[in-house]
């Protein structure tokens, strides 16, 4: 017999909700499990994704569990927490969401769980590290999202400024989901060649790319979307789903995650957001950047400011 693919989904508000219905769009896994403290809230949600499947062609099977679902899930995202306030940075969110993960670990610890986490609580690289090491899992079975939404924004952004599809734009945003991120400038193509060859060619259409409104924009759209709706959700939820896709279908693609560094960049004991080749075993391999001398004096702050949040959680 076929093994099901099977993604229990720890959180099962807005953006759970939401990495579900994303699941069911690109028909990536067989099952999916709800798992949420306010059962009324997760039932609701679970009949409301069900209900869009028969449009969707999806035959993606929802249901509400608990954690015994667990014990044969290839994926758990963990997706609980408090919405992001307007003006809220994530790190400020460390002390709710650390004690609603407690919870979730003491939960977890007694399943023998075999596959891989997949974090996207705020702050995004100190939660999924918690976890991890409390958990007692390897760093390629427990990261989080990381960088990858930024790396969504970064590309926007790019695009529009320089009337360029987003797909020809290689990039990504690198270090702490949240106001210490930074692009590496050094490594931006559009089709291939660097942008700043770009801009010397044709200086009228490539010259509004300036490298400060570029990270100004990928770290700050998210203030943006809460300021006026409340909440991020569909972004970060099709991220999450496209992680889990290249899990499944063992892509080796590169996509950029928090993962826990072991000497990649220099650095050490610090969970951070870089690009990583993700398939069916995880985190497989992480991609090191040449970096510029201001770069990696932006990568050396980014994690000081996420390693000094590490050792705060342990604390709470």
């Amino acid at each position: 017999m076929l093994d099901k693919r099977k993604i229990v989904i720890i959180g099962a508000g807005h953006v759970g909700s939401h990495v579900a219905m994303a699941l069911c769009f690109q028909g990536t896994c067989d099952e999916i499990v709800f798992i949420d403290k306010d059962h009324a809230k997760a039932v609701s949600n679970c009949y409301d994704v069900a209900d869009a499947c028969l449009f969707l062609g999806s035959t993606t099977k929802i249901s509400v569990g608990d954690y015994n679902d667990c014990k044969d899930a290839d994926i758990i995202v963990i997706s609980i927490g408090m919405p992001r306030k307007p003006g809220q940075t994530r790190l400020e969110m460390l002390d709710d969401s650390v004690i609603m993960l407690k919870d979730v670990v003491e939960n977890l610890k007694p399943i023998d769980f075999k596959g891989i986490i997949v974090s996207i609580t705020n702050p995004a690289d100190i939660i999924a590290d918690y976890a991890r090491k409390h958990l007692g899992l390897p760093r390629e079975r427990c990261f989080s999202t990381g960088t990858s939404l930024d790396t969504a924004r970064l590309k926007r952004t790019v695009s529009e400024l320089a009337d360029i599809d987003r797909r020809s734009v290689t990039t990504c945003a690198i270090g702490e989901h949240g106001d210490s991120s930074f692009v590496p400038f050094s490594s931006l193509t559009l089709g291939g060649k660097h942008y700043k060859e770009l801009q010397e060619a044709k200086p009228e259409k490539y010259n509004k790319l300036t490298e400060e409104f570029v990270l100004e924009r990928t770290r700050y759209i998210g203030y943006d979307i809460i300021n006026g709706k409340g909440s991020t959700e569909f972004g970060i939820g099709a991220a999450c789903a496209d992680i889990c896709k290249a899990i499944f279908h063992d892509e080796k693609r590169v996509i950029p995650a928090s993962v826990l560094l072991d000497g990649e960049y220099g650095m050490h004991d610090v969970a951070c957001g870089v690009p990583c080749v993700i398939g069916r075993n995880g985190i497989e391999d992480i991609i090191e950047l040449p970096l510029n001398d201001k770069e990696k004096e932006q990568l050396e702050y980014t994690c000081k400011v996420i390693r000094e949040n590490i050792e705060r959680a342990e604390k709470i």
